[in-house]
């Protein structure tokens, strides 16, 4: 169990049966009323936030995820197939599961699957990936009415703001966090 004090960012815990991820936290102490936390909490396995408020000292139950290495391998339509790299197990994850991760999965690459209970939950990206630019416009010298940046579709066919330099076929890295543009590769 742990108490209202000691949450933080990131923790899962367990609430009416569901499992929740906490996005961000307030501790509101109103003039003569008890303390309260409000919290910003992620459902894990549906996806939606939701906002929520507790009375100071409330008591939650954590939640142990279990991580393993796995590679991702193909997507089928709104499901994601995944291997572990030790026992070579299959798993699939649904577009729900995913989250904005989908934004960021190339064939091939190393990532974390989280489980509970050996159900698998969702996927944990590396900070940042690198991914390559298929379709931008071209840069031209003094043309800085957006401040610089033109918007590129990447091969996961996300949209990013990138610098003018950046052309077509150019490796780019992005911040899976935020989604924004890091600094060119190649």
């Amino acid at each position: 169990m742990i108490s209202t004090g000691d949450l933080k960012k990131g923790l899962v815990v367990e609430l009416e049966g569901g499992l929740y991820q906490i996005l961000d936290w307030q501790h509101i102490k109103m003039g003569r009323g008890s303390a309260q936390v409000r919290l910003k909490l992620r459902d894990i396995r549906a996806g939606h936030t939701v906002e929520r408020t507790f009375q100071a000292g409330e008591r939650f139950t954590r939640v142990r995820l279990d991580r393993h290495v796995v590679q991702f391998l193909y997507s089928d339509g709104d499901l994601y197939h995944f291997m572990d790299s030790e026992s070579f197990e299959q798993t699939m994850l649904n577009r729900e599961q995913l989250g904005d991760a989908v934004n960021y999965l190339k064939e091939g690459m190393s990532l974390d699957i989280l489980t509970y209970k050996d159900e698998p939950i969702s996927v944990e990206l590396p900070n940042s990936v690198e991914l390559e630019v298929v379709e931008t416009g071209p840069g031209f010298k003094g043309d800085t009415a957006t401040a610089g940046n033109k918007p590129a579709k990447l091969e996961t066919g996300i949209t990013i703001q990138v610098p003018l330099f950046v052309n077509n076929g150019d490796i780019v890295r992005v911040d899976t966090r935020t989604g924004e543009y890091l600094e060119r590769v190649s």
